[in-house]
C-alpha cells in the first residue's frame, strides 16, 4: 500500500497525519518540535521521521507496514513548517526532506501558508498562535499579506514563548519590589521544576524554547483563577494579536467586507478569560468577520494537498 504523510510544525512539537491513497486517515502521530529556524533543518528532519513512526504504530494491525521500509512507503509528502519562510532555510528544509523520504513527491509550506489552504477559498484571514504568533489573509482575488512571524528575536508577539518570558520578569519584578516571590512566580517555578530563579536563567540561556513556553499553561490557569497578573499578561498579548489581524485586515482593504476569520495555536483554548478577552477584540477590529473553527487539522489538510500532489502528477503523466 501507499501513503502520503502531511506534517504541521512548530516550535514546540510536530503533528503528522498519515493517510492512504484513497484519502482515508489511518493514524496520527506526533513527535518533538521541526522549526529549522530554531533547532536546523537536519533535527526538524528527524522529528518529523519520529512522528512518522509514531503515526506507523498507531496503523490497525494487518495494515501496518514494516517500520522501516516507511520513510520509502510514501508517494508524496506535505510538511507546513514554521520558521521556513526565510528563502535559504527553506532550501535547506527541502534538502533534508528530499534525503529524508527518497523519491516521494514534496511540498513544503509555512505553517501560515498550510492554515490558509486550509479555509479553503475566499477572503479570509487566519491568526496561528503557539510557540510563535503571525496572521495571514487572502483576499477574494487571491492577494495574500502575513503579518508577524519573525521568530522570538525580533516579534512572536503574543505567542506562548512571548508570554512565558512576560510572566517571568513580571514575577522577577515582584521579587525584586517585595523580597519573596509572588504566587504566580512560585507556579512557574514548580512548572519548571526549578529551585530558583539561577537555574531558569540557566536553562532559558540553554534552551529557551524549553522554557518560556512551558511557562504560558500556569499564566492560562492564574487569570482563570482571578491572578491580577496573569491577566494584565495575556490581555496584553490578546492586543498584540488582535494589531497582527488588524494589519492584514487593512493591507487587504477587508474592513467593510465579509471574510472568514479562524485562530490556530497553542494559546487557543486554554483560558477563558484569554478567548473572551481575544474574541471581544476581535470584533471590534474586524467586524465583518465570521469567526469559524478551521474544518480540518493543519496536519490533515497538509495530508489533503499532498494527495492533490499526486493527482497532479497522475494528470500529468497522462
Amino acid at each position: 500500500m501507499r501513503y502520503v504523510a502531511g506534517f504541521d510544525g512548530g516550535g514546540t512539537k510536530t503533528d503528522c497525519v498519515l493517510m492512504d491513497e484513497a484519502g482515508a486517515i489511518l493514524a496520527r502521530g506526533r513527535s518533538g518540535p521541526s522549526n529549522p529556524s530554531r533547532i536546523g533543518p537536519e533535527r526538524a528532519l528527524a522529528n518529523l521521521q519520529a512522528a512518522v513512526l509514531d503515526a506507523f504504530t498507531r496503523v490497525p494491525p494487518g495494515s501496518r507496514p514494516n517500520h522501516t521500509a516507511a520513510p520509502h512507503s510514501f508517494f508524496a509528502v506535505v510538511a507546513g513548517l514554521a520558521g521556513a519562510r526565510q528563502p535559504e532555510i527553506a532550501e535547506k528544509m527541502r534538502f533534508w526532506l528530499e534525503k529524508g523520504f527518497p523519491g516521494a513527491q514534496l511540498k513544503l509550506y509555512t505553517d501560515l501558508e498550510l492554515a490558509l489552504h486550509a479555509t479553503g477559498e475566499g477572503a479570509a484571514i487566519v491568526l496561528v498562535a503557539g510557540t510563535g504568533s503571525a496572521a495571514i489573509g487572502r483576499d477574494a482575488r487571491g492577494r495574500v499579506v502575513q503579518a508577524g512571524g519573525y521568530g522570538p528575536q525580533l516579534g512572536d508577539e503574543g505567542s506562548a514563548f512571548d508570554i512565558g518570558r512576560r510572566a517571568i520578569r513580571a514575577a522577577l519584578r515582584s521579587l525584586d519590589q517585595t523580597g519573596h516571590d509572588s504566587a504566580l512566580g512560585k507556579q512557574i517555578l514548580f512548572q519548571l521544576g526549578c529551585g530558583d530563579w539561577a537555574a531558569v536563567q540557566q536553562r532559558a540561556s540553554a534552551a529557551a524554547d524549553e522554557v518560556f513556553p512551558r511557562v504560558f499553561p500556569v499564566v492560562s490557569a492564574a487569570a482563570d483563577a482571578g491572578d491580577n497578573t496573569a491577566r494584565l499578561l495575556l490581555a496584553d498579548a490578546a492586543h498584540e494579536l488582535v494589531s497582527l489581524v488588524k494589519t492584514v485586515v487593512d493591507r487587504l482593504d477587508l474592513a467593510k467586507v465579509d471574510f472568514l476569520f479562524t485562530k490556530t495555536g497553542g494559546v487557543f483554548e486554554r483560558s477563558t478569560f484569554f478567548d473572551a478577552t481575544l474574541d471581544d477584540l476581535l470584533r471590534e477590529t474586524a467586524p465583518t468577520a465570521r469567526m469559524v473553527a478551521l474544518p480540518m487539522t493543519l496536519a490533515e489538510a497538509a495530508a489533503r494537498l499532498a494527495l492533490r500532489l499526486v493527482s497532479t502528477a497522475e494528470l500529468a503523466g497522462n
